[in-house]
């Protein structure tokens, strides 16, 4: 069982900013005395941000629960708290049950030791007994398939065997409550959808009390009966897993229409200008991705794209391992998809962008929107209306020019 009773939690980023960052000792003592004299004012507090503020909700013994938001909605915070890694600024939160989190696969895995030794070290740190993690060790290893790798050290490994044993560590846990984080993107495809099922089996046969927290809707709506949204810290929805996903899109429809302005304050870069526009061409449509980089951030920045169904289904993602193309502050990236109209079937799709260089630098779920009118594909006077669900590949043209002021 899980209880949240107006819970809070606030960060200040930048405490009485006009004070030069540098004083002598006397200064600093009269600061510090006239500080206990008196409140600070609202300018000298006005770095202060809320994460989450007034959240409250009850889950209990055996529900599963998806948390969903935007990117900066709370929903990492939230967990945080829940999770003991960080106490909430007001209201608490009670927990009953051994609780487990997984909020990052692979945290504790040193890369000196060997997968077996890996596996008794992160199972230590999750919250298993060595009793425990023997008993399971086999289960472990066989869902990872990483046997003949097994007394191996780990910085060897593919980062894909390195993610598919960290997750399945995590997933052989047995705690009352499970805590997960997007941990259903790591891997290839084939073991995506092992997690998935794993997932399920933990959900629906095991019976424990599980909070999922993931950008695929579809995931989402598959795995928990109920759905909770977060926006700005607070709670905008709690009931049926569909109508709660159902309203969740269409906020991020109208939010994307308004092309809004995105800006990663601690990687100190951000896009501006987001448009998207089909545009006719050899008889189709090809669809037209723009946006204006800015920010402080020097040197190429990677861009990836992601294009996936109202309800989170990805179809197509390029990264920028994959295409290799970049761009840098002070530019506009421009990206075209030929014939767009010949691979997606009609429909509204959205469209996330992503930054990176070395790490994830910013990543805005849904910052764009296309929809794909009916077509009569055949000429046989019948329009298509089929969604299409599966992969497909895009090849995007990609384009770069200075931004004039």
């Amino acid at each position: 069982m899980i209880l949240a009773e107006s819970l809070g939690k606030r960060y200040i980023l930048q405490h009485n900013p006009d004070k030069a960052s540098y004083r002598t000792l006397r200064e600093s003592l009269v600061s510090g005395a006239s500080r206990l004299l008196r409140r600070p004012t609202d300018e000298q507090l006005r770095g202060e941000f809320w994460a989450l503020r007034d959240v409250a909700f009850r889950i209990d013994e055996g529900e599963a629960v998806g948390i969903i938001g935007h990117n900066g909605a709370g929903k990492s915070t939230l967990l945080k708290i829940l999770s003991r890694i960080t106490e909430p600024t007001t209201g608490s939160v009670r927990l009953r049950g051994r609780v487990a989190s997984l909020l990052e696969v692979g945290t504790g895995f040193h890369p000196e030791l060997t997968g077996r030794e890996n596996v008794y070290l992160n199972g230590s740190i999750l919250g298993m007994t060595r009793q425990e993690i023997r008993a399971r060790f086999d289960q472990i290893v066989q869902f990872a398939e990483v046997e003949r790798f097994l007394d191996t050290p780990v910085k060897k490994y593919s980062s894909g065997m390195f993610v598919r044993l960290a997750f399945s560590v995590a997933a052989h846990l047995e705690p009352e409550v499970l805590i997960v984080d997007e941990v259903l993107s790591v891997g290839d495809a084939a073991f995506q959808q092992k997690c998935l099922e794993r997932m399920k089996e933990v959900v629906r046969g095991e019976g424990r009390t599980v909070l999922f927290v993931s950008h695929n809707m579809a995931a989402i709506r598959l795995l928990c009966p109920r759905v909770i949204t977060l926006d700005k810290g607070g709670v905008v929805g709690d009931g049926e897993a569909t109508a709660v996903i159902e309203q969740y899109m269409d906020r991020v429809l109208r939010r994307a229409a308004e092309s809004p302005e995105c800006y990663s304050t601690a990687n100190r870069v951000g896009f501006r200008n987001a448009q998207s526009a089909l545009i006719p061409a050899d008889g189709g449509l090809s669809l037209q991705l723009s946006l204006d980089i800015f920010g402080e951030q020097q040197g190429p920045i990677g861009i990836g794209i992601e294009i996936t169904t109202q309800d989170g289904t990805r179809v197509s993602t390029q990264g920028s391992l994959m295409t290799h193309f970049n761009a840098s502050v002070g530019e506009r990236a421009i990206f075209t998809a030929p014939r767009i109209d010949e691979l997606l079937s009609p429909g509204r799709y959205l469209v996330t962008v992503w930054f990176v260089k070395d790490k994830m630098l910013l990543r805005e779920t849904g910052m764009l929107s296309f929809e794909l009118p009916y077509r009569d594909l055949y000429g046989t006077g019948s329009e298509l209306n089929v969604r299409h669900h599966g992969p497909v590949p895009i090849r995007w043209n990609a384009t770069r020019e200075a931004i004039h002021a």
